[in-house]
């Protein structure tokens, strides 16, 4: 069955360069956690009226530190950290595994 047409911009991208491709599929999803993870941590942040460096001093790292967990781009994000990120905010981590097909409808 052909597929029905579309002007709709973001489809036409997933169709060309993700249908078909779970390489491709998989990096996305890897590059999404990675900016879901700094989104977090930032939002937490402003929300407790933190600056980075006051974040910072607060876990006992530097503003450099939290500046790179906040990045879109940062890939090293280690559970230790993040549970110290955590603690300094008054917070509790909580990790979750999601069924793939549940993860795929929330898009």
């Amino acid at each position: 069955m052909p597929k029905k047409k579309t002007s709709d911009a973001v489809e036409i991208l997933n169709r060309r360069y993700y249908a078909g491709r779970p390489d491709r599929v998989a990096k996305l999803d890897k590059v999404r956690g990675d900016m879901e993870i700094g989104r977090l941590i930032q939002d937490h942040r402003a929300k407790a009226g933190l600056t980075q460096r006051q974040l910072a001093k607060l876990v006992g790292t530097t503003a450099s530190v939290i500046c790179r967990l906040e990045d879109a781009d940062y890939e090293g994000h280690s559970l230790t950290m993040l549970r110290r990120v955590a603690a300094a905010m008054e917070k509790r981590l909580e990790i979750r595994f999601v069924p793939v097909s549940l993860a795929l409808q929330a898009r």
